[in-house]
């Protein structure tokens, strides 16, 4: 149980002195500048989302792209193992 507790705190401790050293070199400043761009950026007038018409769309065809994708790699293994099964 002692054990746990060092384990945890050594843990802690590392990742308290990576975050301090982030901090330091202003890695935490820029990720926050970064974040509130990005969501000034993301409201209303700024960006334009899809219609559902759109979306559906999309959502379709991402689905048959995968369902294609998933017979050909399908055929293929059931290809090759049919070959390396005869020839070893």
């Amino acid at each position: 149980m002692n054990g746990n507790w060092i384990t945890i705190g050594v843990w802690t401790g590392i990742i308290a002195v990576a975050f301090g050293l982030l901090w330091w070199k202003g890695y935490i400043a820029r990720l926050t500048v970064y974040v509130q761009e990005t969501w000034q950026e993301l409201k209303p007038g700024k960006c334009s989302w899809p219609t559902w018409d759109e979306l559906r769309g999309s959502t379709a065809l991402i689905m048959v792209t995968i369902a294609m994708l998933g017979v050909l790699l399908f055929l293929l293994d059931f290809v090759f193992n049919k070959f390396f099964t005869k020839v070893l």
